[in-house]
């Protein structure tokens, strides 16, 4: 049974008949004790779709289903849901166990239980001796579990993510996202989790829908995202993927200016985009792509790369950390077999 489906889903803001859709007849699924996470760029109407699972917002047009149950027109104490919104939303006059109790003591539960599955719900996210601490004595990691186990402390058929990450700084980032998967896969959730952040994505999902201007772009697991793009904005999207134009023969074989790759998927001859990930990229390779090194940057592990090519500007990412470049070598540039994708253009 479906944790959440969503049945040609449309919404408009306003009135207006001739204002435009914020979301344009988009289905989907989120398979029951799943995470299925809804990625895209600012404007795209991933917040708006997760508004509307929660009942926050109403659809102009379509169903949403909920464990085969018709939500469409329930508000959201009708629906068993958490959100867990991006300002942690936490309540400044209480103390740890009170924020996460509150829930539970709007619902009706008594007091003294309610603080108990507060506090088992806190040691659940790692908070163990915390229960009195206001949240501005809490480090912004540690408002997070304190609003993560609020959200959990309801035991919701459904657990909402808005952007919960992006306050954290990189480190932080890591471990609450691993925390959150770990959490989910643990308690069986079924978790829909907005974010702007393609390696979040990539990190947490069973299933990544992509949005690009209120319609789903792909979608399918992450893997299938990453290695085989459907079209040139997913393909740029996930992975900072550069796109360049190349043709595809009748050998099989796809010419991107000199060189030559065999693509893993068949395509018919004619104009391609071939989507290349600055990872893909190997620098001194014999035959290949001349370039000439315009900028360089040192980011402890790796090193980015800026060159002036035949194709236009490539940005590379290399690992070689004992064969450094300066401004201004020429070399030649190849291809590996991953992280390169071609994409079929439409028509």
């Amino acid at each position: 049974m479906n944790g959440i489906e969503f049945r040609n889903v449309t919404k408009r803001y306003g009135t207006d008949a001739s204002a435009p859709l914020a979301v344009k007849g988009i289905s989907f699924e989120v398979p029951q004790g799943t995470l299925t996470t809804i990625l895209g760029p600012s404007g795209c109407g991933k917040t708006t779709t997760l508004r509307m699972i929660a009942g926050l917002e109403s659809p102009t047009g379509g169903q949403i289903l909920m464990g085969g149950r018709d939500v469409t027109t329930l508000g959201p104490g009708e629906r068993n849901v958490s959100m867990m919104f991006q300002s942690y939303a936490l309540f400044p006059h209480m103390n740890v166990v009170e924020n996460v109790a509150y829930g539970l003591r709007m619902s009706g539960v008594a007091k003294a239980e309610a603080a108990a599955r507060a506090s088992d719900a806190l040691k659940g996210v790692g908070l163990v001796g915390f229960n009195e601490r206001l949240p501005s004595e809490l480090s912004g990691g540690q408002q997070q579990r304190v609003a993560l186990a609020r959200a959990l402390v309801l035991e919701p058929a459904v657990l909402l993510f808005d952007e919960p990450l992006s306050n954290l700084d990189a480190r932080l980032r890591r471990e609450m996202r691993e925390e959150i998967r770990a959490i989910q896969q643990r308690l069986q959730l079924t978790v829909a989790y907005v974010t702007h952040d393609q390696s979040e994505a990539l990190a947490v999902s069973d299933q990544i829908i992509v949005m690009d201007h209120g319609v789903i772009a792909q979608r399918g697991t992450p893997e299938a995202l990453y290695s085989r793009p459907q079209s040139e904005f997913v393909a740029g999207f996930m992975g900072e993927a550069m796109v360049f134009p190349g043709q595809a023969q009748a050998d099989g074989q796809v010419a991107l200016g000199p060189l030559r790759l065999t693509p893993r998927h068949p395509v018919a001859a004619g104009p391609v985009k071939v989507a290349v990930r600055p990872e893909a990229w190997q620098i001194g390779t014999a035959g290949g792509l001349p370039a000439t090194l315009r900028k360089a940057a040192y980011l402890g592990g790796f090193y980015e790369y800026g060159f002036e090519t035949p194709l236009g500007p490539v940005f590379v990412v290399s690992s070689d950390l004992e064969h450094v470049l300066a401004p201004g070598a020429e070399t030649a540039l190849g291809l590996g077999r991953h992280g390169v994708s071609v994409v079929q253009q439409p028509g």
